[in-house]
Formats: C-alpha cells, structure tokens, sequence
C-alpha cells in the first residue's frame, strides 16, 4: 500500500519536461491516485490540451486535467492565491492529501489543500531545468525534452520533386549535413512489394495506404532525432501528385491528409540534371510537367519552399542555408503570466 491515497501535480507544462517527469514520478511512486492539472493561460502560445496530450502520451497511469488560470504569478498576495485557488480546487473531483512540487510554494498550497507538502528535488539540484530555459533554447535543451514534446517542436524539411530530379540525394545529403534521421520514400519501396509489382493497376486505397505509413515513420522519426529537424524523401503531398498521375484524378482522401499534415519547409528539386531510368520510373517524357505540377502544387499549399538547382553541392548548400534560416527564427514562444 502506499503511502497516499491521492495526490496532485499541477503546473503550466510549458513545456513538459524532465523536472515535470521527475515530480509525476515521484507522485505515482507514492500515491494510489494521480491527478496531474495542467493550467493555461490565454497569453501562451501552446494550448492547453496539446500540453495535456504529452503528459498522458507519457505517463497514462495519471489522470490530467486542464483549466485556465489567467490570475497573475504572486504568492505573497492572498487575494491573488484565493483566484488560484478556485481554479485548483474547481478542478478536482476528489480531496488530496499529498501535494508534490519542487518550488516553495508548494507549502502554501498544501496548507490551503489540507494535504501534505511533498518536495521533489528542492532549489532544482538535480534536474536544473526550466520552461523559460526551454522556451530561450529549444535545441540546447533537447535533452530535457520527452518524445511527444519532441515531436511537436521538431521541424519537418520535406524533399520532393519529377523523377530522376536528385530528391533522394538531397534528402540524404542534407540528413548527414545536419546530423539528423531522414525518412524514405515509402511510395519507392511499395511500387516494388505491392501486389502485381510496378506495373499492376493502381488504385486510390494504394494512395492512402503509403500516406498514412509515410507519416507514421516521420512521426517516429521526429521522436528520435538528436535536435528538432528531421528530413523527408517526399511526404503526403507528393503522394497526392502522384495519385494523379496513376490513377488519373485527385484523391479527396490524400489530399484531405496533405492539408492536415504539412511540414515547415519544402525543398522542390530541379529537373535540370541528366534524367537516369532505374527500371521503375516512367521517363523522361513526363518529367517536365510533373516538375511543372509541382511547382503549382507548393505555391498552392501556402507552405514555405524553395527550388534548388545545380550541382549536388550547390544544391546542398541552398538548401541548407534555408533550413539553418528556419532553426534560427525558433519557436516564438510567449511568455506566460508572471
């Protein structure tokens, strides 16, 4: 049996992290019942529920709440701790009797709970990390970050482009430049396992099917990189262009999953270069227009992108230059309530 029967957690979360991690721990190691609130004010830049969603993707033996809390930062007010406190106490469906935090004032809303003061880590000694250090420095601070936090602040740099157009070079050049995973073109590897192989009829199910696995492997590969940046050999929207070309009409389903699920930067190859057949591509015949197509296709996506031609090393190095202007803008996080 433990030692408590229900405690709280209650913070911004914002972002989560390892100090928010250890307190969660630490609350679920000495409590039957966890209740984690998370509260949010208008002014912050991340909402409320995406803040929810990490902590329970994280930690699902907690139960998470959330609420809005738009009274000012002021512990020596007590007028200003009494709107806290309904927001607090609002949110609970049960009395605690353990509260965990690692700053003092903790103290103070454990008296007004009725519960017992838990301090984890006093002063932050041994997890010396904050929202505000996060927020000034989200690639310094990558370490502190779990995998679902990771996967919302990482940028998406997807390569695509005509057949024979250097794409796959690209992606992979610019994946070693940056020290990042980069994710294959799934389409590639399905046209040679699917069923009939390369030359079989396509059909729209097809589509869908290489969209959602696509996806998938960005999503995980997001959770994984070393900083915020992950590179992929085309995504969902090349995949709507290519429904056209094989099945001869727009897909609404893939095209509904581009809209959804767009990236923070495209990288549109040229089709300047010497076009190679390997055996799966349909020729050079076509290549121009379906360059042309894609040009129509990222400006109508109201997604950044650049064209990039020349050698593989000029081509790298435009690209790169665009991506290393993306890091560099951040996050533009607002600061919360003080």
């Amino acid at each position: 049996m433990k030692r408590f029967a229900h405690g709280l957690v209650l913070g911004k979360f914002y972002p989560f992290h390892a100090g928010h991690q250890q307190l969660v721990r630490a609350a679920s190691a000495a409590c039957e019942r966890v209740t984690v609130q998370v509260l949010a004010s208008s002014v912050e830049s991340i909402d409320v529920d995406v803040r929810a969603d990490w902590i329970r993707a994280e930690h699902p033996e907690v139960h998470v709440v959330t609420g809005m809390d738009e009274a000012p930062i002021d512990y020596a007010d007590p007028e200003v701790w009494g709107l806290h406190m309904a927001v607090i106490e609002g949110l609970l469906d049960a009395p605690v009797d353990a509260v965990f935090t690692s700053d003092d004032y903790g103290a103070e809303l454990a008296r007004r709970l009725g519960a017992q003061w838990c301090q984890v880590d006093p002063g932050r000694a041994t997890m010396q990390i904050s929202g505000t250090a996060i927020r000034a420095d989200v690639a310094g601070h990558w370490w502190a970050l779990p995998t679902a936090v990771r996967r919302w602040f990482c940028r998406r740099v997807v390569v695509l482009g005509a057949e024979s157009t250097g794409s796959t070079t690209l992606a992979t050049d610019l994946a070693q430049h940056f020290t990042v995973p980069w994710v294959p073109e799934f389409g590639r590897q399905w046209t040679v396992d699917r069923p009939g192989g390369p030359t079989a009829p396509w059909n729209t199910e097809e589509f869908d099917l290489i969209a959602i696995e696509h996806a998938r492997q960005e999503v995980e590969a997001m959770g994984r990189t070393p900083r915020p940046l992950v590179i992929s050999d085309t995504d969902v929207l090349a995949t709507s262009v290519w429904h056209e070309r094989y099945v001869g009409r727009p897909s609404p389903s893939v095209t509904e999953r581009a809209q959804r699920w767009q990236p923070d930067l495209y990288v549109l190859t040229g089709a300047e270069i010497p076009f190679v057949q390997d055996g799966l591509r349909d020729g050079e015949h076509l290549r121009q227009a379906m360059h042309q197509r894609f040009r129509t296709v990222l400006a109508e996506s109201g997604v950044p992108w650049l064209e990039v031609q020349g050698t593989p090393a000029e081509r790298l190095a435009a690209a790169a230059a665009a991506i290393d202007d993306l890091l560099d803008r951040g996050w533009a996080l607002c600061d919360p309530l003080g």
